[in-house]
């Protein structure tokens, strides 16, 4: 990916600590708050991390919000935090700070050629994990590395099937087919334009491809991204070095102190 902002700050530098009554917070979930595992359905959620998300909430007066490109049910049960605001599938389904779901309109029946192109395949016994979230479809690899141009092959073809309005996500050991019409970038700008967000500034975590337009979307609108993990070339200003370092800084947040101990 090509640098797309010729003013972008090292990514090495940490951010600071914002002030709490002006920042907004929005966090990917996997590489971002949890480590990755094999395959999605094996993540570890520790007990500490609903409970740092939920005095997060509480610091930031609700001005936190979770965008995953796992579905927002999946997220519930992850962090049992069903009040929580947030984007599942990339902006598929929006929930605002009043609980209401907003799902964008995408013609699910369009994917059904691509899993009976699945049903025909050795695509779940060659090394490659194909997660159905209803809305999309994603080719993880994690498991087997080698088999990412096999993965790459069959996303391809599930593209042609699935016909326009679709497209290619890259992430994180997996290809994803999902729907032109939303993005991270998108649910953020529209969370963003309702209470408890609005009027102050987007900080932005998250460690993959598929938050580069959340983090382009929050510098947009005066705030940061933060890019968590291995460097790469990315729009995000300031970087956090893993999902520990990114967990610490969220303590600090949540604990308003800044590095030295002192009250922000």
């Amino acid at each position: 990916m090509k640098r797309t902002d010729p003013n972008r700050n090292s990514a090495d530098a940490a951010p600071p600590i914002p002030r709490l009554d002006e920042a907004a917070l929005f966090l990917d979930l996997d590489g971002t708050l949890i480590e990755f595992a094999p395959i999605p359905d094996a993540v570890i959620i520790d007990a500490g991390l609903p409970s740092l998300l939920r005095q997060l909430d509480a610091a930031l007066d609700g001005a936190v919000a979770v965008l995953s490109g796992r579905p927002l049910a999946t997220i519930d049960v992850l962090l049992q935090l069903p009040h929580l605001p947030g984007a599942g599938q990339h902006g598929a389904g929006l929930r605002h700070a009043d609980g209401q779901v907003a799902s964008v309109a995408i013609d699910t029946e369009a994917l059904d050629s691509v899993r009976a192109m699945l049903a025909d395949t050795s695509a779940r016994t060659s090394g490659i994990y194909v997660e159905d979230k209803g809305t999309s479809l994603a080719f993880h690899y994690r498991q087997a590395p080698s088999a990412e141009p096999h993965a790459r092959e069959l996303a391809a073809v599930a593209l042609r099937l699935a016909g326009g309005g679709f497209e290619l996500l890259d992430g994180n050991c997996v290809v994803e087919l999902k729907s032109a019409q939303v993005d991270k970038g998108r649910a953020l700008a529209a969370l963003m334009m309702q209470p408890p967000f609005v009027g102050r500034r987007p900080w932005m975590l998250g460690d993959d491809l598929t938050d580069e337009p959340a983090f382009a979307m929050a510098q947009a609108l005066g705030g940061t991204g933060v890019i968590v993990g291995p460097r790469r070339e990315s729009v995000a200003r300031t970087g956090l070095a893993d999902v520990r370092a990114a967990r610490t800084w969220l303590t600090r947040i949540a604990a308003r102190q800044d590095g030295n101990g002192g009250a922000v």
